[in-house]
């Protein structure tokens, strides 16, 4: 029996994943009763569940630890590993964007490279790099909305969801990167050695998130 680990991310990413893979004929109810326990099995003994942080879902899944995780495309696009993306799960939803204040639309004169405060310094760099652009990155783990208040940065690249905080500080968003949402990603290796059991359930949370199931 081809055992199906599944890595997900801790919080509100992980109860909404359950909740369609639930919708699948999945128990899953060991992930759901509150613990300190990490590693889960449904009752047959087919599921396997890892519960980590978000950042780390793309690494297990990559190194084939777990052949399947759910993560957000943000994360994603930031580790830039060798997974298969399948399914676009719809939840989640919002935008990574080039934010600042409104006259920051162009480089500023006399700026040779652009000061830009991010969470995601390789999506930052890669987006800048398509354009031709070098720019001058600083790594915040925190508000980076702060960034161009202060002066530490003259752009902010982040997650914007409804881009009320932006308004509130007078920032608006410059450029549209991508848009994000919560995505099932598959171990390149076990698609094709455990391809009879994760390709039916991979069609089944197709379904479930069409609305055909």
């Amino acid at each position: 029996m081809n055992v199906i680990t599944l890595a997900l991310a801790k919080g509100r990413l992980a109860e909404q994943a359950i909740d369609i893979i639930t919708r699948c004929g999945i128990d899953c109810s060991s992930v759901q009763n509150p613990s300190r326990k990490l590693v889960h099995e449904d009752p047959t003994g087919r599921f396997r569940f890892i519960l980590v942080k978000p950042a780390d879902v793309p690494i297990y899944v990559a190194r084939g630890v777990a052949d399947a995780g759910v993560v957000g495309k943000d994360t994603l696009m930031e580790a830039n590993l060798p997974l298969y993306e399948m399914l676009d799960l719809g939840f989640g939803q919002c935008r990574m964007c080039v934010a600042g204040f409104p006259d920051k639309r162009e480089r500023p004169i006399g700026v040779s490279n652009l000061r830009v405060a991010t969470k995601y310094p390789n999506i930052a760099r890669n987006w800048y790099a398509r354009k031709g652009e070098t720019i001058d990155i600083i790594p915040l783990s925190g508000s980076v909305e702060l960034g161009p208040l202060v002066g530490l940065s003259d752009v902010i690249v982040d997650i914007v969801e409804s881009g009320s905080t932006l308004k509130a500080n007078g920032l608006v968003v410059l450029e549209e990167i991508a848009p994000l949402s919560a995505r099932l990603v598959v171990n390149q290796t076990s698609l094709k050695v455990k391809g009879d059991a994760l390709r039916p359930w991979i069609d089944q949370m197709a379904a479930v998130v069409e609305g055909k199931a």
